[in-house]
């Protein structure tokens, strides 16, 4: 045997599950434990600064999981064990203070599950019916925190978020990276020859357009404003199906026709929670800001990622998009690794002020762990 025990000297089953048994309790205990030093914290805080406490540190979650992942020793894989004490620290969190966070909805979506993957299952997760409005309910202080998706691998930026950050107050403060697996999903009953009408929200029809066209080439595709909308279409329509995930088809009480029918294997959208407070380096940030270009500057954009490259700054996405106020004026948003308080990033944005026709930093924040 790999651990070197002969079958004989194993110990008997009842004698692994009472040693099970005490683990079990000494967990307990210290979880519990772990739960009252939340509490005094929140008593600190509030003591410090009754009118501004701030109970949620992204900058301090990140580097808990970061060790958590680092001292792991299995056999249980590292974001299996960080994923454990996600959800300890949500409902340690929530003694300290419940927290209610917006996302992109209804019930169901992929934007919900990323955003108990972020901030655990103890939260009270708000469902909105736009992106816009997630933004304006984390300005008006209505929730803690909104959730909203920023890019995907397949089909790229999300407009709709890039647009919503030229104009709101709204900051950055962490990300949150989800692995998008779609089902064709039908209700009880539905026969697949008898299926003429497939529901999805229409990134992804896209992102499965190869293997609709494969297996489905007849019938209509519709575009809806969710997935989970899709999945609560199809309850009463016996000729429907709907493209979702795991999530929708629970919630729904739907069968999972065929599983996993992305055209890209490794399909996967980034999410961005924003809040309003600013925050602190965590050792491992990334930075995100909008450049608005001056007009009719040739060279601009190498004057831009100049001086990135003198520092040996790594970019890790860059994106243009139509400005707001001026026509056939661009803007870039731009997404590299450090913090804004970091020395060599002060240095590239005192380059940047004299070049440009403004820059916006969106946030710093921890890298995604999870």
């Amino acid at each position: 045997m790999s651990d070197g025990m002969s079958k004989a000297t194993l110990p008997g089953l009842a004698q692994i599950r009472d040693e099970i048994d005490r683990l079990d309790a000494d967990i307990q205990a210290l979880i519990s434990a772990r739960a009252r030093c939340a509490q005094q914290v929140a008593l600190v805080k509030q003591a410090e600064d009754p009118e501004a406490t701030v109970f949620y540190r992204p900058e301090r979650e990140a580097q808990v999981l970061q060790k958590v992942m680092a001292r792991n020793e299995g056999p249980l894989h590292p974001e299996e064990m960080a994923r454990l004490f996600r959800e300890i620290m949500s409902a340690c969190l929530a003694l300290e203070h419940p927290l209610r966070i917006a996302f992109l909805g209804p019930n169901g979506t992929f934007t919900q599950t990323a955003a108990l993957k972020h901030f655990g299952h103890s939260v009270q997760t708000v469902p909105l019916n736009t992106i816009d409005e997630v933004f304006r309910e984390v300005e008006a202080g209505a929730v803690n925190y909104g959730v909203v998706p920023v890019e995907n691998t397949t089909e790229g930026i999300v407009t709709h978020t890039a647009d919503s950050f030229l104009t709101s107050s709204a900051r950055i403060i962490g990300e949150v990276e989800l692995r998008i697996h779609h089902h064709l999903l039908v209700a009880e009953g539905t026969r697949v020859e008898s299926i003429s009408r497939i529901y999805s929200h229409q990134q992804s029809l896209a992102q499965c357009r190869k293997w609709l066209d494969a297996h489905f080439p007849k019938a209509e595709r519709v575009a809806v404003s969710s997935n989970a909308e899709a999945a609560r279409r199809i309850k009463g329509e016996w000729h429907s199906a709907a493209i979702a995930g795991e999530t929708a088809a629970d919630m729904y009480g739907l069968v999972k026709r065929h599983e996993c029918i992305e055209d890209n294997p490794s399909n996967t959208t980034r999410f961005l929670i924003i809040g309003t407070e600013s925050v602190s380096p965590s050792g491992e940030d990334k930075t995100s800001i909008v450049v608005t270009m001056k007009r009719n500057q040739a060279g601009a954009l190498h004057d831009i990622l100049a001086p990135f490259a003198a520092r040996g700054i790594n970019l890790t996405r860059i994106e243009s998009r139509p400005s707001k106020n001026d026509i056939w004026t661009y803007v870039f948003f731009i997404d590299f690794e450090g913090h804004q308080d970091d020395p060599r990033v002060r240095e590239v944005m005192s380059e940047l002020d004299p070049v440009v026709s403004d820059v916006k930093v969106l946030g710093s924040y921890p890298r995604a762990v999870l």
